[in-house]
């Protein structure tokens, strides 16, 4: 084992967009196999973590208002300490974890994932376990289905529940991200809606990017939530626009960051919930950060 970086330690775990998604059929096990692309943005939660001397034990302080247990950062830390015991490695410190949110929650941005695999990649290099990224990847597809894409740290066309990753490099480009005020969508329900259009076909990366940018869950969510209709439909006067997962964040994606920042500037005054402009990333800045250390 490595030694120990007892910390502080300050770094974003950054959100994603998915820029296209389709739903490609409902498995056995109830989840969902879709395909989509991933990319990071520049903007995102700030973490701070410190080890401290109580073996194992993890400390969360967010603003969360549900128990520690539920918490993907917490789920990530249990089964990196778990698996450690199982190889025999000794865990002779615990993590704090200091939160500040900015990702907005149920905004199909993937923030508890990134979160998660953030807690995950921190907590596995500052107690010097020093899995591989193979091994952490076994543990983030139990957290969640995003939480793979955030641990491997790269752009990507994802299948399967959204395990499977293929790195893809994007162009760059900026995004003008918005959602409705006070509007979460509910993943677990956004699949259970039986408007939701499930039998997409597989094709390959190629075939999708030859395709206008869709999103399967789009016409289900518009529906069940109208205002997210009302903000597309003021986005897309300034550029194309789509709904992230399943909601409740839309983007517009611009080829300059002059671009987006005049568009910016016209609908600040027009929209009242959520809103930023970000900068496209191939690589998370978690893994940048990790380098350096």
């Amino acid at each position: 084992m490595a030694e120990p970086i007892r910390g502080p330690l300050k770094i974003t775990a950054p959100c994603k967009l998915n820029l296209f998604l389709y739903i490609t059929g409902k498995r056995p096990d109830g989840y969902h196999n879709l395909q989509t692309l991933f990319t990071f943005l520049d903007y995102g939660d700030d973490i701070e973590a410190q080890l401290t001397d109580q073996a194992g034990q993890i400390e969360l302080h967010g603003p969360f208002d549900f128990p520690p247990e539920r918490n993907s950062m917490f789920k990530a830390c249990s089964l990196l300490f778990e698996l450690a015991h199982c190889r025999g490695k000794e865990v002779k410190h615990g993590i704090c974890f200091k939160v500040e949110k900015r990702i907005p929650e149920g905004g199909g941005l993937g923030g508890g994932s990134s979160d998660g695999a953030t807690a995950l990649l921190l907590a596995n290099c500052m107690t010097g376990l020093n899995f591989t990224n193979d091994e952490l990847c076994t543990l983030a597809v139990k957290i969640g289905a995003d939480v793979p894409v955030f641990t491997r740290g790269h752009s990507a066309f994802a299948s399967g529940v959204g395990e499977k990753l293929q790195p893809v490099d994007l162009p760059q480009r900026y995004y003008l991200v918005a959602a409705p005020h006070h509007c979460q969508v509910n993943t677990a329900r956004a699949f259970a809606d039986p408007a939701l259009k499930r039998d997409s076909p597989q094709r390959s990366l190629d075939e999708l990017l030859r395709l206008p940018p869709h999103n399967d869950f789009t016409d289900s969510v518009v529906k069940n939530y109208p205002e997210i209709g009302q903000l597309l439909e003021l986005l897309v006067k300034y550029a194309p626009a789509h709904l992230s997962g399943s909601g409740a964040c839309c983007f517009a994606s611009f080829d300059s960051r002059q671009a987006a920042e005049k568009a910016f500037n016209a609908i600040k005054s027009q929209h009242h919930g959520p809103l930023f402009l970000a900068r496209s990333l191939n690589r998370s800045p978690v893994h940048d950060a990790l380098l350096t250390l």
